[in-house]
């Protein structure tokens, strides 16, 4: 059963970034999908406005940290756009944008498309919960066999035997099951298509990975995890995969997955660390660090890493660049603190002092910014 966590100290930085905070009066986020990440940017010329897209997965804690560092520096604004992982890509290969965020890495041809090297910043670990909206049903377990056959169209009960097999019990009905997945370029279906790949590669193809998949004809998508958490919710007898800090924002139930060592485990802050401790023993050294299905009993198996993306040479001022760059020094240490109430793994001390490292690589004109 998903633990709860508490009174969000953020709820109102949540809540924003659930409902579309460009309405909002600091006008630090927004996650319109209409939004236009480089109109702001030309229009104002401002050093200090840095413009972001990207990540629907860390907008909330993209939502906190960049209200508190604004605070602390009155002349740097952030607009991060929460468009998805695929659009602040293809915002950043279009240079709309002066970085962007990923719950995927960056494939060849994408690095190839944008122009030159782009580093990838690890920013916050998270899990992704595997929401449902089954009346009566509070303590769902299911295992990754189930979660691919429920998205191939393999099983479409929920009184299916496969199911109730590992439910004892449990009064499921004999309602169908109503697939939600997201309908946009996106790095929690990178995440959770990835973790099914490596746990159960019989029934989830490595052609069935990515940002964006073929989906078998049942269900429907939904964009953002804005919209797949709203789809769940408002559906009965649905499915969705979503972003755990949004699962818990929301008050929605989630299932126990069966981990590598064969134990149901819900999805909370301490399971996702968990997961963590043993896949950062080995950091590679482009820090595309893979979470997904890690050993441990109290490992929660669908985790990944979000990555804040720039490029390693810069076109934008020296004095812009110094302000971003900074900003992202901060958000990788100092602003880790916040990680935490917002239900977002903090990064090991070991991880943070490597994007650090990186982000000194970065250069304008040759030279590099951070010193």
């Amino acid at each position: 059963m998903l633990k709860k966590l508490g009174v969000l100290a953020a709820t109102g930085m949540i809540m924003t970034a659930l409902t579309g905070c460009g309405s909002s009066s600091n006008d630090l986020t927004t996650n319109k999908d209409t939004a236009k990440p480089g109109s702001e940017k030309a229009a104002s010329g401002d050093a200090g406005l840095l413009n972001g897209a990207g990540s629907t997965f860390v907008n909330p804690l993209f939502s906190k940290m960049f209200s508190e560092y604004s605070k602390e520096h009155s002349d740097v604004k952030v607009n991060y756009q929460s468009i998805g992982s695929g659009g602040g890509i293809k915002q950043l290969t279009a240079k709309t944008v002066d970085f962007a965020a990923s719950d995927a890495p960056m494939k060849e041809d994408e690095l190839k498309a944008a122009g030159g090297n782009v580093l990838h910043i690890p920013v916050t670990l998270g899990g992704v919960a595997i929401a449902y909206n089954l009346e009566g049903v509070k303590d769902l377990k299911l295992t990754p066999e189930n979660i691919a056959d429920i998205y191939n169209g393999k099983i479409k009960k929920w009184n299916d035997p496969k199911i109730a097999a590992d439910n004892k019990g449990v009064a499921l009905p004999a309602t169908d099951i109503f697939p939600v997945h997201r309908s946009d370029g996106s790095g929690t279906t990178h995440i959770v298509t990835t973790y099914l790949n490596t746990a159960v590669p019989a029934k989830w193809t490595k052609e069935q990975t990515g940002k964006s998949v073929k989906w078998a004809n049942v269900g429907t998508g939904a964009k953002g995890n804005e919209g797949v958490a709203g789809q769940v919710q408002n559906t009965p007898g649905s499915i969705g995969y979503v972003e755990l800090a949004y699962v818990i924002q929301n008050n929605m139930t989630a299932a126990s997955i069966k981990n590598k060592d064969g134990q149901f485990v819900a999805p909370t802050l301490e399971t996702v660390t968990s997961a963590a401790k043993g896949a950062l023993t080995t950091i590679p050294a482009d820090l595309k660090v893979k979470l997904s299905n890690q050993p441990g009993k109290d490992s929660y198996p669908i985790v990944g890493t979000t990555w804040v993306l720039v490029p390693e040479n810069l076109t934008m001022d020296k004095t812009k660049a110094e302000k971003m760059l900074t900003m992202l020094k901060w958000a990788v240490t100092d602003g880790q603190k916040y990680a935490s109430e917002l239900n977002y793994a903090p990064m090991p001390k070991e991880l943070q002092d490597k994007g650090v490292e990186a982000l000194k690589k970065v250069k304008v004109n040759g030279e590099a910014v951070l010193k």
